[in-house]
């Protein structure tokens, strides 16, 4: 359950936790054309609190909202201010943000345009595939539910409908005894997993599906590639087949909600030792150590509360 907390910025104004509702008839109710982002706030090693990549979350927020026609009439330094004022007002030290735009009430019917509404919501989220999770890995399955084409669903906006094919991923997954589902794409390479990017390790290279497939761009993705880089690790942006993943030396998850989570076990084969692996555990250091405000690769990944 998600904990309460006193206040949530709805359309410009920061209103009690209990009046930030919408109409039952709030068009992406129904239909799921809306946008949304998911960020983290950490506590840094100065005792400050630090949201992560801020700047770059709302840019794709903004690129996701053109690519589905939804207008937004706010600036990108306005949500940014937003966001912080919504962890500050909620005295929140660590915390998870959620922005989403969406159109709201009014007419009805595919063809629809209604005002966009926009709303952020700060909570404290723990690791989302469990802190066992981060140090002993997860089981995965492939799932048979793949991954949308690349002139399907626009998979480069954070879409809220596309989302469905995501929970129908991890329902199968967590049904069948697994923590996570990778998804395939249309052409039978691996694509994401339900809620994260994936990363592969072979004989000290490493791999990782690149960006023209159907997988969303992730800030986290982007973020380890640059860790990858300054470990000076041989990294390619390539297809990856199924069988790849089998006979990997590690497989590791990345997103703003998993962070960097290994993989121990998929389709009922063991990856690697069956357990973290060496680089996976260095990437997992030089990430938390990152948003913790420690050797920080970019001075621009930090806004502070």
């Amino acid at each position: 359950m998600v904990d309460k907390v006193e206040k949530i910025w709805l359309d410009g104004e920061l209103v009690p936790w209990d009046r930030a509702q919408v109409h039952i008839l709030t068009h992406t109710l129904h239909y799921g054309l809306g946008v949304f982002e998911g960020i983290r706030c950490y506590r840094t090693e100065d005792g400050r609190s630090a949201v992560f990549r801020l700047r770059d979350h709302i840019r794709r927020l903004y690129d996701s909202a053109h690519i589905c026609l939804l207008p937004i009439r706010y600036t990108q330094d306005e949500l940014v201010e937003a966001c912080l004022e919504t962890v500050r007002v909620n005295k929140l030290e660590e915390c998870y943000l959620r922005p989403i735009a969406f159109m709201g009430d009014g007419a009805m019917g595919l063809g629809s345009i209604n005002p966009t509404r926009v709303a952020i919501v700060a909570w404290e989220w723990g690791a989302y595939l469990g802190s066992d999770g981060l140090e002993k890995g997860i089981r995965a399955r492939i799932s048979s539910f793949q991954r949308a084409g690349v002139n399907s669903l626009m998979p480069k906006a954070k879409a809220v409908g596309h989302y469905v094919n995501s929970i129908l991923a991890k329902r199968e997954a967590l049904a069948g005894g697994y923590d996570e589902g990778i998804m395939l794409d249309p052409q039978g390479y691996v694509c994401e997993a339900s809620g994260e990017n994936v990363f592969v390790v072979r004989d000290g290279k490493v791999a990782t599906p690149p960006l023209g497939t159907s997988i969303l761009g992730g800030i986290t993705r982007n973020s380890v590639l640059a860790i990858l880089s300054s470990m000076n690790l041989e990294v390619a942006e390539r297809l990856v087949g199924r069988d790849e993943l089998y006979v990997a030396d590690e497989v590791f998850m990345v997103g703003t909600a998993a962070e960097v989570t290994p993989v121990r076990e998929i389709d009922n084969r063991t990856i690697g030792r069956g357990f973290r692996g060496p680089v996976t555990e260095q990437v997992q250091q030089r990430y938390f150590d990152a948003v913790r405000g420690k050797n920080v690769p970019h001075e621009t990944w930090l806004d502070f509360v």
